[in-house]
């Protein structure tokens, strides 16, 4: 299976979530570092769920840019 991940920068570390798997995150010191720490956390999450006996969630998202023009300045 196949989720989409986001990744977003901060001030001094790099975060990662999946919209189809609520909870599921991680975060890295770099953004090299942080696919590999949320690949390890979706199949910690998705254990869990196996464990709990719980349902699979079936990837749904996809990323889509828009540019837009900027306004700020």
């Amino acid at each position: 299976m196949k989720y989409t991940v986001i990744l977003e920068e901060g001030e001094t570390s790099f975060g990662a979530f999946v919209p189809d798997l609520p909870g599921c995150i991680a975060v890295g010191e770099s953004r090299q570092e942080t696919p590999a720490l949320i690949k390890d956390a979706i199949e910690f999450h998705l254990e869990g769920l196996r464990e709990d006996g719980a349902k699979i969630p079936a990837p749904h998202c996809t990323i889509e840019t828009v540019d837009v023009e900027s306004t700020v300045g």
